[in-house]
């Protein structure tokens, strides 16, 4: 699975070139910020098959919105809006429930009561959530974290990028509060694959993607693609994070079967007395049924004396076709497949593709042959 964050600077007109990015990159899950679009609802992305559910209140400020790619858009179970700086998906994904935020907190120049107040949401939301389930937050933060860990080694990576600020030290009081750690500071990338803002001469690193720290070991690579034109100033900040689906085991077909490979000796002769004592033969009725009255007598009496065995079915392969040349082509392919793993040469490799394809022509011919054969069969009785 692929997250990732965005300070998209805003949704109106760009729908469709967000999917085109998701597509592109190969994104599952799009943790978008400053979208400026008004309501508390979900909306189909055309007929991608994408969604994304939003939630905002001014049209020229703030907005957050997540977008589910098509093959996770009917794993949303719950949607959780808090304003318009603060929301969460949940997903079931296999047997895992995953938890998606996106966040976009006040600015550098808000009051101190605003980024109380959202710190305060984000913390309330992060708490409604149960700690067996995982989690991912994405967002434009607004803070400098810095390449420093200082006192937050463990929810800082030491690969992050400047000084650290007073706004940077409120994210890492979170993740500790919160048992989180900042994704991408714990990967080291150049110069360019760190800053997600930048304006002129001004660089920074403002955004960021979180998750629990239990979780650390499903979370393989985070990191900047500077690329993406979208959005003049924020870079796509993207965490591969490995979430394993538990495939459905197939039911296994079972063929039980007699043991008649026990009928001697001992058995032999228990078995020819209950036969004969419990399977008679009824002269009155009709002689088909009589027939099934006994084979199934004698099959009951063999289960019970010989024993069963519940075995795997054999694999039924369409072989009635089989002749001689296909069977011969076939050892020939095995045998230089042989010489080939024994000894990995150029003139072993090619004795090997003409083999192979000499067998691919005679099971083909075979085939055609048997059915043009079986047309004609048919054709005649008609």
């Amino acid at each position: 699975m692929r997250l990732r964050t965005w300070n998209i600077g805003t949704l109106t007109g760009k729908s469709m070139e967000v999917v085109e990015v998701m597509v592109r990159r190969k994104i599952n899950i799009m943790c978008l910020q400053e979208t400026k679009w008004v309501g508390l609802k979900a909306k189909d992305l055309e007929n991608s098959g994408f969604k994304l559910w939003y939630s905002g209140t001014n049209r020229t400020r703030n907005g957050v919105g997540i977008i589910v790619d098509k093959t996770l858009t009917q794993d949303v179970v719950d949607v959780k809006r808090v304003g318009d700086r603060t929301m969460a998906i949940k997903i079931v994904i296999g047997q895992e429930l995953i938890n998606v935020i996106s966040a976009y907190a006040p600015q550098v120049g808000l009051d101190t009561s605003s980024k109380e107040k959202f710190w305060e949401d984000l913390g309330d939301l992060v708490q409604g959530i149960a700690q067996t389930e995982k989690l991912f937050i994405g967002g434009d933060l607004n803070g400098h974290v810095g390449r420093e860990t200082g006192n937050y080694g463990g929810f800082h990576g030491g690969h992050g990028f400047g000084e650290r600020n007073e706004d940077g030290e409120a994210i890492l009081d979170f993740a500790m509060a919160y048992d989180l750690f900042l994704a991408n500071t714990f990967f080291k990338k150049r110069e360019e694959h760190v800053i997600t803002y930048k304006s002129g001469s001004s660089k920074t690193q403002i955004d960021f993607l979180l998750m629990r720290k239990g979780d650390r070991i499903t979370c393989k690579d985070c990191k900047v693609i500077p690329g993406e034109s979208l959005a003049n100033q924020h870079h796509l900040l993207v965490m591969d994070v490995h979430i394993k689906r538990v495939r459905k085991k197939n039911k296994t077909w079972k063929c039980p079967r007699t043991r008649w490979w026990n009928l001697k000796g001992e058995k032999q002769a228990i078995f020819k007395e209950k036969v004969i004592t419990q399977c008679g033969w009824d002269r009155e009725g009709e002689a088909s049924q009589g027939w099934d009255s006994m084979a199934s007598c004698i099959r009951k009496v063999a289960k019970e004396v010989l024993g069963e065995f519940k075995g795997f079915a054999p694999h039924q392969k369409e072989s009635w076709w089989w002749n001689e040349k296909v069977q011969t082509k076939v050892k020939a392919k095995k045998e230089c497949c042989k010489a080939l793993y024994k000894d990995k040469t150029d003139e072993n490799g090619e004795r090997y593709r003409k083999a192979k394809q000499e067998a691919k022509k005679a099971v083909r011919e075979a085939k055609l042959a048997a059915y043009d054969d079986m047309y004609k069969r048919l054709d005649t009785k008609e």
